[in-house]
C-alpha cells in the first residue's frame, strides 16, 4: 500500500472516531491517536503473547513521520472545514439526512471533499479514487457507489480541471 494511502485511511480512522467522539482538545486527540496506532501496530508484529502488556514505542519512522506529514493536514483541514464540507454533502444525497449516512462513508466523503475544495495540490479524481477505494476497504461494496456518486457531483461544480495540480 502506498503511504498515501495509509495516511488517508489514518486519515479516516481519526476523522471517524472525532465524528462519534469529539475531543476537547484536538492536538491531545491526534497524539493519543498516533500512539495509539503505533502501539497497535508494534503489538501486532510482536504476536498475542505481547497484547495487553505495556509497551515502549520506539523512535518515529521515516516513512512514519511522512506519513504523519501528509495525514495531519488533511484532518485538521477537514475538521476545520466540517460544516462547509457537511453541507456540500447535504447539498447532494437526496432523501438522506447527514447523521443517517453511515458514519464511515460520511467521513470518507469528509476527507475526500476537504482534499477537493481546499487542496488545489491533488486532483479531484484522485481524491475520488482513493474515497472510493477506502469506502469499499472499511465499509461496504455498495459504499463506493455511493461515495462515487456524491463525489462526482461535487467535481462537476469544481472550477478548477480534475486531473491537474494547479
Amino acid at each position: 500500500m502506498g503511504k498515501r494511502r495509509e495516511a488517508r485511511e489514518r486519515a479516516v480512522q481519526f476523522l471517524f472516531q472525532h465524528d462519534l467522539n469529539p475531543p476537547a482538545d484536538l492536538d491531545g486527540a491526534l497524539t493519543e491517536f498516533w500512539d495509539s496506532q503505533r502501539a497497535a501496530a508494534i503489538a501486532e508484529d510482536k504476536g498475542p503473547a505481547t497484547w495487553g502488556q505495556p509497551l515502549e514505542l520506539p523512535p518515529l519512522s521515516t516513512a512514519e513521520a511522512e506519513m504523519r506529514l501528509f495525514a495531519e493536514p488533511l484532518i485538521r483541514g477537514a475538521v476545520q472545514h466540517r460544516d462547509e464540507i457537511d453541507a456540500h454533502i447535504t447539498k447532494h444525497v437526496k432523501n438522506w439526512e447527514l447523521h443517517r449516512i453511515a458514519a464511515v462513508d460520511r467521513n470518507v466523503l469528509r476527507l475526500a471533499l476537504y482534499e477537493m475544495l481546499y487542496r488545489e495540490d491533488i486532483p479531484p479524481v484522485v481524491s475520488i479514487n482513493e474515497a472510493v477505494d477506502i469506502a469499499k476497504k472499511f465499509s461496504t461494496q455498495d459504499s463506493g457507489k455511493f461515495v462515487n456518486g456524491v463525489l462526482d457531483k461535487v467535481k462537476g461544480e469544481l472550477m478548477r480541471p480534475a486531473r491537474i495540480v494547479k
